[in-house]
């Protein structure tokens, strides 16, 4: 076994995801598949067309679903984690959807990567921010980003007060750790961005249609999800209510070296 020396907040955080191993078996952990998702479709529409014969970071990998689906589009892959567990059932996703040739996990520190500068075409975040840093996360994800390479990342936004709300009482039940619910992405963490990268651009998702996740293994509730997720489109168009979506994707590039 593989033994990596840890602060203790970045501890609880690899105990938290060891016990959630288990549930990250097939899919993502709130309990249905994320490329239902505008936000997630976006994403993944972005980097199939981006990621052919690439060499891809997933970072924070967790149980290797988005590695699988971007070595099926030609990626190349590489999935970092601190969760041994979950590195574990990546290999063996890998391995069972026929990429175990196209893919690598290693257990790795995101905020301590042991890559070379200017290593990799593309990273993605699949909802990794929260259990970091990103004070010591960006300088390090500018190092080893190429020149032409891009960061592209899905993330909670942490301003609308109801799923804040909904946060802190996950964190009481124990479904989420202090760090991480009290270090969801927000606008200052964009901003920082700008001292990495050269252009930053962000899109705003769910701002109603979240109050639909917790259903969407029911009968019918996918045709609901696409009415609100038109309701957003709609209501995102007032750049006031941007900053209350519930995920946000962003694309970062030109990283400053």
């Amino acid at each position: 076994m593989n033994i990596l020396i840890v602060e203790p907040r970045k501890q609880k955080e690899i105990e938290y995801y060891d016990k959630k191993a288990e549930q990250w078996q097939e899919g993502d952990f709130e309990g249905f598949d994320p490329s239902s998702l505008s936000s997630f479709k976006f994403c993944y529409h972005w980097l199939t067309k981006n990621c052919q014969d690439k060499k891809v970071l997933d970072y924070g990998c967790g149980n290797g679903i988005h590695s699988v689906f971007l070595a099926k589009q030609g990626a190349k892959m590489i999935g970092i984690d601190l969760s041994e567990p979950l590195l574990k059932i990546a290999k063996e996703k890998a391995k069972q959807e026929g990429v175990e040739d196209k893919t690598d996990f290693l257990l790795m520190d995101c905020e301590e990567l042991k890559f070379p500068d200017n290593f990799f075409d593309i990273i993605f975040d699949g909802g990794t921010f929260s259990s970091l840093d990103v004070k010591k996360a960006y300088p390090e994800l500018a190092r080893v980003l190429k020149p032409t390479g891009f960061l592209v990342g899905i993330e909670t936004f942490g301003h609308n007060p109801l799923t804040n709300f909904k946060r802190k009482i996950n964190k009481l039940r124990g479904k989420r750790t202090k760090w991480a619910a009290e270090h969801i992405l927000r606008i200052k963490d964009i901003d920082l961005a700008k001292n990495y990268f050269s252009r930053v651009e962000v899109r705003f998702f769910h701002l109603v249609s979240w109050i639909i996740f917790p259903f969407l293994n029911i009968k019918g509730a996918k045709s609901l999800l696409k009415f609100f997720e038109a309701i957003d489109r709609i209501l995102f168009c007032l750049p006031f209510l941007r900053k209350y979506a519930f995920k946000i994707v962003f694309i970062f590039s030109q990283p400053k070296k």
